[in-house]
């Protein structure tokens, strides 16, 4: 099994990595294979709505979501990593997910996915909130911790002193590659999600 971490955050080896490693430490003890991708400091397009993705199976925009979308066929889970900024996700991540999740998502669903956050003070709930819908509305199991996915620091070695923000990501790991079991077999036994086809209402005719 393997687990695909994102790292959102401009800085490379900052707050939002130190999570991640946290995280990729506790998968690795119970025998989970992971990579941590950095989305990297280069500006990252927002959707432009123009559906092409449909035609060419990947985002007219090719960039580092496109590059990422080649790996999810490897991937049995997802942690998503992003620091805050105002209070919600940083631009360059927010951009990255919302193109991945509307190019990509039949290669994401069914697969249990995380958010993690990082915050110098505040914010941190509200960023976890809004990461989370990405995955309720493409059908992931959205897997949980014993207590919000967030940690403190301005730097990664302040982060070091955030001891509960820091077993938080272990439990997050642990309870993934738990879940990433009981997947794996329920499907041994046939065990398969009811799907249904899309229906979509629009409120204005």
């Amino acid at each position: 099994m393997k687990v695909l971490l994102v790292n959102g955050s401009p800085h490379k080896n900052g707050c939002t990595n130190r999570a991640l490693e946290e995280v990729a430490f506790a998968l690795q003890k119970q025998g989970v294979e992971t990579e941590i991708f950095w989305i990297g400091a280069k500006p990252v397009s927002g959707c432009l709505g123009c559906a092409t993705c449909r035609k060419l199976g990947k985002c007219v925009v090719d960039d580092v979501v496109n590059e990422f979308a080649k790996k999810l066929s490897e991937a049995d889970g997802f942690v998503f990593g992003s620091p805050v900024h105002y209070a919600s996700g940083g631009g360059a991540m927010t951009a990255f997910m919302d193109r991945l999740f509307y190019s990509a998502s039949k290669d994401l669903a069914y697969k249990p996915a995380a958010a993690i956050v990082s915050c110098r003070r505040g914010g941190a709930s509200s960023t976890f909130d809004q990461m989370n819908k990405y995955f309720t509305i493409n059908n992931m199991p959205v897997v949980s911790s014993n207590y919000w996915n967030q940690v403190h620091g301005n730097v990664a070695s302040e982060v070091e002193k955030d001891e509960e923000g820091l077993q938080t990501m272990r439990i997050l790991g642990y309870n993934m590659a738990w879940l990433m079991r009981c997947i794996e077999l329920g499907k041994t036994a046939g065990v398969e999600p009811e799907k249904e086809n899309k229906i979509r209402t629009n409120f204005i005719q």
